[in-house]
């Protein structure tokens, strides 16, 4: 028998394949746009030329400095670029930092966005912006920051290093995690949760080893999608609570520490998601989903303690202390001392531990 639920669709039109980009132009004209900037990190600034050449008259610009946890000062100075150049729509092409920069405009401005992902991030399709100040990272949730239309193209996943595609990825699966155990869940939510861990857990270690391998490379944007599904839908717990305070407090890298702390926070809220541990098991072949995860993680060559990405042992009960500045829903009782030990182990590298403590 099915409970009831409530389940809400975000309205975003979504482009998936092989050599989608070319559609960018077709997809601009439908949003009615004249003068676009392009969004990118100082990394990915060809990849934002290239758009900008294929736009002709309708490109205005590119503003390439997009960063980590999205800094309001950095979303202040694009703001004068869009100003200038008098921008109707933005064009975001890259991972999280390009998304959350056009998203922290368009709360500002409402112009229409177009993204085109090339991670597994998932922030494209949520009403969700992070941003950074003086320190701290504060969380949002305004439908004025969903992007009108995203464009997922394979092809552009290809030259994401194999170390980088594993983090990316396993940050999309746990947005799906926190979504089985959701306080808004529901059994649309689960059936895509499930599916999109399954996709991704089969394709990961595959692109670790064969980074061009298109059939893994399809499989994994496509469950990223579904885990980004997830994550735009779904409320979240622990997990993302954890990684926001080490991102916005400890400038820890975003991937990396999703990564790191997903197996932790499994294992600490194990006790209390009977339903969701049985989906995990399912969708990792794995009696163990804790040490699955923590395991997947060693297989992609990616860090597996925060101590490898700038955290120390001594910085562990500050962490917690604004962990718990703010009341947050998650399925397990928030028990000070389990959670230093959690972060502990996690700054360490050490294997999760998955106990009974209430």
């Amino acid at each position: 028998m099915i409970d009831p639920f409530e389940f809400v669709a975000n309205p975003a039109r979504v482009v998936f394949g092989s050599g989608t980009i070319a559609q960018v132009p077709a997809e601009l004209a439908r949003l009615d746009a004249r003068r676009v900037l392009v969004l990118t990190t100082p990394q990915q600034q060809v990849q934002g030329q290239a758009i900008l050449d294929m736009l002709g008259q309708v490109g205005a610009g590119i503003f390439s400095d997009a960063t980590m946890h999205t800094p309001v000062d950095v979303t202040e100075r694009a703001l004068k670029i869009v100003k200038e150049l008098r921008a109707d729509c933005v064009v975001a092409i890259g991972g999280g930092s390009t998304t959350g920069l056009g998203k922290a405009i368009a709360l500002r401005t409402d112009l229409p966005q177009l993204v085109i992902p090339t991670t597994y991030a998932g922030s494209e399709m949520t009403t969700i912006l992070g941003e950074t100040n003086a320190g701290r990272k504060t969380t949002i949730r305004d439908l004025k920051v969903l992007p009108e239309t995203v464009i997922y193209d394979v092809d552009l996943t290809l030259g994401l290093p194999p170390v980088m595609s594993g983090t990316s990825g396993i940050n999309a699966i746990a947005h799906a995690v926190e979504a089985l155990y959701a306080d808004n869940g529901n059994p649309v939510l689960a059936q895509l949760a499930e599916q999109g861990i399954r996709h991704l857990a089969r394709s990961l270690p595959t692109i670790a080893r064969t980074p061009t391998d298109i059939e893994a490379r399809t499989d994994a944007l496509y469950g990223a999608w579904l885990c980004a599904i997830c994550l735009g839908t779904a409320g979240v717990a622990l997990h993302h609570k954890i990684c926001h305070t080490l991102g916005g407090s400890f400038d820890l890298p975003h991937a990396e520490t999703h990564t790191i702390v997903l197996p932790h926070a499994v294992g600490y809220n194990a006790p209390a998601i009977p339903n969701a541990m049985a989906a995990l098991r399912r969708a990792l072949d794995s009696d163990s989903p804790a040490d699955a995860l923590f395991d997947l993680a060693a297989d992609i060559a990616a860090p597996l303690g925060l101590a490898e990405i700038g955290m120390a042992t001594a910085d562990v009960t500050r962490a917690v202390d604004i962990l718990l500045e703010n009341r947050f829903f998650n399925p397990r009782s928030l028990d000070r001392a389990r959670l230093e030990v959690l972060l502990a182990d996690a700054v360490a590298g050490r294997r999760p531990r998955t106990d009974s403590l209430s």
